[in-house]
């Protein structure tokens, strides 16, 4: 069979469509990277690059110019390794577990050391080698997550000799509140960097996230890590997105219908109507990466009329009232739209009491995947 056919028959099938406009894409990084030169701006594409694949996405950002790109695990940085030219970097945030030491040292990749531990692990690596190996040294200033903590600061400060055979690229750590602008974290953590910065001289500094940048020249470094502004959510909570967005979700009509007043509606009745209603099901639920907590809280949107979610979400399926439409105005196969133009991601994750990341990274691969 013909593959265009079979594609068309692919989507005509899928219960939704998720579009990822890859200009746009490509737009949000050098945007990020006018804001940050002359230093340098990575990408984030660790969890698929936020669920959007990482294969499809890293040689768009490679393409523009980006040679940094930071994962979590080390099994994400393998099958990445291969996509991208040899002149791309990988870093794996989350350090090495025991056993992927040697791998990752053949492979190329760079870890992220966080512990002492860590530290020690790589250097006997390196030494069995013979060679020196690169790493980043990530340091807590007051996330408490990841990172050497203080006291460990100063034993790695205070004695050289556990660097032996580590070629420390740059140290780094995370802001955790950078998507608030006027928060004291932004400042304290602002401060312990610069203790870290002055106890390891000539190293230079990755600090800032996709908020970080917006904070100004002095939290950006050498090298800033975006993620989420990367993929067109917000970086800083209640202001207005500087970013194009990436994604497009819409998802099809399964079924309409009229039900009179007291009509009870989806599980556990938690919805009945007060009045005659036309209601639509709509083909996509929680595990498609909509969130139980949208029941009758959130909307879809058909040609910018919302449409409120009524009773609870399902596992495959939401209903929505369609009243507010001309009556045959949405029929099976209709598609409504959940991200778009009248509603943002930044919306949808708060009608669902969550944030952008995890809504993103949640959608699920029962959607139609359309690349532009």
């Amino acid at each position: 069979m013909d593959y265009g056919v079979i594609d068309q028959i692919a989507r005509d099938s899928a219960p939704g469509c998720l579009s990822i406009d890859l200009e746009a894409l490509r737009d949000n990084y050098l945007s990020l990277q006018q804001l940050m030169a002359p230093a340098k701006t990575a990408a984030v594409v660790k969890a698929d690059a936020y669920g959007l694949g990482a294969a499809r996405i890293a040689p768009i950002l490679y393409d523009a110019g980006c040679r940094d790109f930071f994962v979590a695990q080390f099994g994400e940085a393998l099958k990445l390794r291969p996509i991208l030219q040899k002149d791309a970097r990988i870093f794996v945030l989350n350090g090495l577990q025991p056993g992927s030491k040697a791998t990752c040292a053949a492979s190329g990749i760079v870890p992220v050391l966080n512990s002492l531990e860590q530290v020690a692990n790589w250097r006997r690596v390196a030494e069995l080698k013979s060679t020196n190996l690169p790493a980043v040294l990530q340091f807590d200033t007051g996330m408490s997550r990841l990172g050497l903590s203080p006291q460990e600061r100063g034993e790695l400060a205070a004695d050289p000799t556990l660097l032996d055979r580590i070629e420390p690229l740059f140290v780094m750590s995370h802001l955790a509140s950078a998507d608030e602008p006027q928060s004291v974290q932004n400042t304290d953590q602002q401060a312990a960097m610069r203790d870290v910065a002055a106890q390891f001289p000539g190293l230079d500094i990755c600090f800032a996230n996709s908020g970080g940048i917006f904070l100004g020249p002095d939290y950006r470094g050498a090298l800033a890590r975006p993620g989420i502004a990367l993929y067109g959510g917000a970086p800083i909570a209640g202001e207005t997105n500087p970013m194009r967005p990436v994604v497009g979700l819409q998802v099809r009509v399964v079924q309409t219908r009229t039900v009179s007043a007291g009509a009870k509606v989806g599980y556990s009745a938690t919805h009945v109507t007060a009045h005659e209603t036309r209601l639509a099901t709509i083909a996509c639920g929680y595990a498609d990466g909509l969130p139980r907590q949208l029941s009758s809280r959130g909307a879809v949107f058909f040609q910018g009329v919302r449409l409120p979610i009524v009773g609870r979400v399902s596992m495959d399926s939401i209903t929505v009232d369609i009243s507010a439409l001309p009556p045959g105005a949405i029929r099976l196969g209709s598609l409504v739209e959940i991200i778009g133009p009248h509603q943002s991601l930044e919306q949808l994750a708060a009608d669902a009491q969550t944030i952008a990341y995890e809504i993103l990274t949640s959608l699920g691969h029962r959607y139609h995947r359309e690349y532009r």
